[in-house]
């Protein structure tokens, strides 16, 4: 997890957070956390690099939306970064 940006480990810590969320719901979560509007050109290209390493799967909902979900890796990879952030805060 230490060659992503801080963007892209929120995003990964939101698609953890759900049972395959579309697009909008990681959006709108994210907005929420940031305070201000991101704009989707932003968001879909950091959802596609957390899919090409491994992190995150993309899935389909209906023949518009897509979901995501949450790799067993990207899981692990969550986990050992609250454990680190444990050693620090705990």
């Amino acid at each position: 997890m230490h060659d992503l940006t801080g963007f892209q480990r929120d995003l990964l810590f939101i698609v953890g957070g759900y049972s395959e969320p579309a697009g909008v719901t990681i959006k709108d979560d994210v907005e929420e956390y940031y305070g201000k509007e991101v704009q989707y050109g932003r968001l879909y290209p950091n959802l596609d690099t957390l899919i090409d390493k491994g992190l995150v799967e993309k899935g389909k909902k209906d023949g518009r939306t897509n979901s995501y979900l949450i790799t067993n890796r990207g899981r692990r990879e969550v986990q050992a970064r609250l454990d680190w952030m444990d050693k620090y805060y705990d």
